[in-house]
């Protein structure tokens, strides 16, 4: 065996590393075993590549087949133009003597070549990481189900449904604000849709958070925007799909100014074993009610095996990169998160386990939503808006900023509880005052988000439209609350008038006091009223204890879910959710 090595060290002593790629590559040509390729082989070949320096035409070759390869593409060579096929895309690359990249094209079935400027400058910079993960969202937006003819059936669908899309964005309004670029993603039917190319799929921009909350919060507030790649993919059941423009010539507008399209029931489709998705970018946790109300809207049955379930605030908590490293846990069960806001003022935010773990709160991670026809997508986008504002209220009390943190302990202290799939309430202590106050924030859609105070003493609706316009405007629940305890505190300080005093001491006497204490893991909740059996009680945490008896919170608060604003009606109209003047009015 010394010997043979000794042998075949001396025979390819001499030859270069191209040589040797070639002598690996027919060694895997003539596996004897064609279900077992040289796996080893192959990795060993990647890796000498990978390390190696591109300087020639030979090298750049070696290395674009074996990226072909790893994402399942053929490979082929002209002279100095190599192509990556697939059945309905290939790439066209065009090679200098010396290793470089003169051009880079995208062909789809059917099409002419279109050159790529991002794949291009990839491969000059030699960055071929990026370009095999460009290279396989390539392959993913072409990855289209079914036989040849299926295929290329469901492609041209998907065409004419992105050309549908861009014609209806192009005919709505977009209401007038101070920031166009995020009204236009927050309020427009369509968002702010990206057109797609031959190297890179339809793209919707459908919301984002106020750079009013960046600059309010020194937290870290995670950038918030939400996409969706329009594509096509495979179904259980068959649905019916464009198959040419579903938008009559010359379009038609409403008595609101939206077009009009072709129902199901007419026009040109066909029955296809597929349906088209939007890919969400990054996925959204969605409580139970908004996952039924997706399948209302586009008749399409979403699988319940499928999904996973957990209370939202898990979810949202998974999908934070900074709220984990600052959280303590209560009885296994509940969560402080901890945040800190200008001023030097930290905030704790309890969100009680035993509360957020009923089945009514239950939510999941959507990734995909599927649909079928174009009318279905502005009243998705709305749907989803709506569970993104939700998440967004609740996401900001977990946002924490780790080098602020060290060593403070928390000035004001709230309580998080779900109250309806659209609403929730904050409990806090109120300043310079032995009671308790409740804020009920209620998200209609994501354009209607309303809060009302509750407490005794409190009855001034300027309060609740103050607080309603903070909110609305940033966005965050602890920039919010900081705000609303600000104006506690003025109130309280300034001299009432007279039947205003009267008002509040003829409100005191008939309310039940009850007094919040802060305490440490050594000190005893003490009250100043006894507290009745039903009352709820938080208590037994390091930074707080909190009682309040329900007769203390109002009615108001258990609200009734709202009436499903989202029902879709196979009709050609869209939903009227827009004034004359293009800004919101009411619920689809």
């Amino acid at each position: 065996m010394k010997s043979i090595l000794s042998d075949l060290r001396l025979k390819y002593a001499e030859r270069n590393w191209h040589e040797t790629f070639k002598l690996v590559r027919r060694c895997m040509d003539k596996s004897r075993d064609v279900s077992k390729p040289c796996e080893l082989l192959g990795r060993s070949l990647e890796r000498l590549q990978e390390v190696l320096n591109v300087s020639s035409m030979n090298a750049m070759r070696s290395r674009l087949e074996m990226i072909a390869r790893q994402q399942g593409m053929g490979f082929h060579i002209t002279e100095s133009t190599c192509y990556l096929t697939a059945d309905l895309f290939y790439l066209e690359v065009v090679l200098l003597p010396c290793g470089g990249v003169e051009e880079v094209k995208v062909a789809p079935h059917g099409g002419s070549p279109v050159p790529s400027e991002s794949l291009l400058q990839l491969l000059r910079s030699k960055n071929f990481a990026d370009f095999s993960v460009k290279l396989e969202r390539l392959v993913a937006q072409y990855n289209i189900p079914g036989d040849n003819d299926v295929k290329l059936k469901l492609f041209a669908s998907l065409q004419h449904l992105g050309k549908d899309l861009q014609e209806i964005s192009h005919l709505t309004k977009t209401p007038e604000d101070s920031d166009p670029e995020m009204n236009m993603i927050n309020n427009r039917m369509i968002g702010c849709l990206i057109p797609g190319k031959e190297d890179c799929p339809l793209n919707i921009h459908f919301y984002t958070i106020p750079i009013e909350e960046m600059k309010t919060s020194v937290s870290r507030v995670e950038p918030v925007l939400q996409t969706a790649q329009v594509t096509v993919g495979p179904s259980n059941a068959t649905h019916m799909l464009q198959t040419a423009s579903v938008i009559p010539q010359p379009s038609q507008l409403d008595l609101q100014g939206f077009p009009v399209l072709m129902p199901l029931s007419e026009g040109p489709y066909e029955t296809f074993p597929a349906c088209f998705l939007l890919k969400l970018q990054p996925p959204i946790p969605m409580m139970l009610p908004f996952v039924k109300k997706l399948s209302q809207i586009t008749d399409v049955t979403i699988p319940d095996v499928d999904l996973q379930w957990a209370p939202l605030p898990k979810l949202l908590l998974r999908g934070s990169q900074s709220a984990s490293s600052h959280m303590e846990t209560l009885d296994e069960q509940d969560t402080i998160y901890t945040v800190p806001l200008h001023g030097d003022v930290t905030h704790s935010y309890i969100f009680p386990g035993a509360s957020w773990e009923v089945p009514a709160q239950r939510a999941t991670v959507m990734d995909s939503i599927p649909f079928t026809h174009p009318a279905h997508v502005p009243p998705l986008l709305e749907l989803l808006r709506h569970q993104c504002a939700t998440n967004t209220l609740l996401r900001s009390c977990m946002c924490t900023s780790p080098g602020s943190l060290s060593g403070s302990a928390c000035d004001l202290h709230f309580e998080i509880l779900p109250e309806s799939d659209t609403s929730f309430s904050v409990t806090f202590h109120r300043p310079n005052a032995d009671s308790l106050a409740v804020l009920l924030v209620n998200i209609s859609d994501s354009h209607q988000i309303n809060c009302s105070l509750f407490g005794a003493g409190i009855g001034d609706s300027s309060v609740d439209e103050y607080v309603s316009s903070v909110l609305k405007r940033c966005m965050s629940v602890p920039v919010t609350l900081h705000a609303l305890y600000s104006k506690l505190e003025q109130i309280t300080s300034s001299p009432l008038s007279p039947s205003c005093r009267a008002a509040t001491e003829a409100e005191n006497e008939h309310s039940t006091p009850s007094i919040t204490t802060v305490t440490n893991a050594n000190t005893t909740l003490s009250q100043s009223a006894a507290v009745p059996e039903d009352s709820f009680t938080v208590s037994d945490s390091a930074c707080y204890a909190m009682s309040v008896a329900k007769s203390e919170l109002l009615s108001e608060i258990n609200t009734s879910p709202a009436v499903n604003p989202y029902p879709f009606t196979p009709a050609v109209v869209f939903p009227h959710w827009m004034t004359n003047n293009g800004h919101l009015s009411k619920l689809i």
